[in-house]
């Protein structure tokens, strides 16, 4: 993350991995302040075992574009909603990255979903973690239908 102000979003991933099994890190690496920390960090991931990297930062939002610079494997960048702007500025600074160095992004303060869409990405090469992934999927769908069934029979 860009900052400790963005703890909050990060999280929700955290969480997210963490129901999932998926180890991982949490750093603080400003794109602006501590660029050769997220350099060198983006440089070493892959060698270090990570198979995604997930990038959360407000405002300017540089920190996704600063670590994909320097790594060549996907980078899921979290726009974080600051102050200013409601976190629009952070959501276009996110998605307008020049040909040959693509963040995916997810929505203003998507971490859970950034959690998400990093475990679909290691899930094309694991069938546990792909199976997982399906089986939060029904259950999720089972509780909206238990929803749609309580709903349903108090306007009834």
């Amino acid at each position: 993350m860009g900052s400790d102000s963005d703890l909050p979003v990060v999280q929700k991933a955290a969480d997210v991995l963490k129901s999932l099994g998926i180890p991982f890190e949490v750093h603080v690496y400003s794109a602006h302040r501590t660029p050769e920390e997220a350099r060198a960090f983006a440089a070493g991931a892959r060698e270090a075992g990570f198979g995604v990297i997930i990038a959360a930062a407000g405002m300017a939002a540089h920190l996704a574009g600063a670590v994909a610079a320097n790594t060549t494997l996907p980078v899921v960048g979290i726009p974080c909603k600051s102050s200013c702007l409601d976190g629009i500025d952070a959501l276009l600074s996110t998605v307008q990255m020049p040909t040959g160095i693509p963040v995916a992004a997810v929505a203003i303060n998507g971490g859970a979903n950034a959690a998400l869409l990093s475990a679909e990405i290691l899930a094309v090469e694991d069938g546990a973690l792909a199976e997982a992934l399906a089986r939060r999927r029904a259950a999720e769908a089972a509780a909206v239908l238990e929803k749609d069934s309580t709903i349903a029979e108090r306007l009834m």
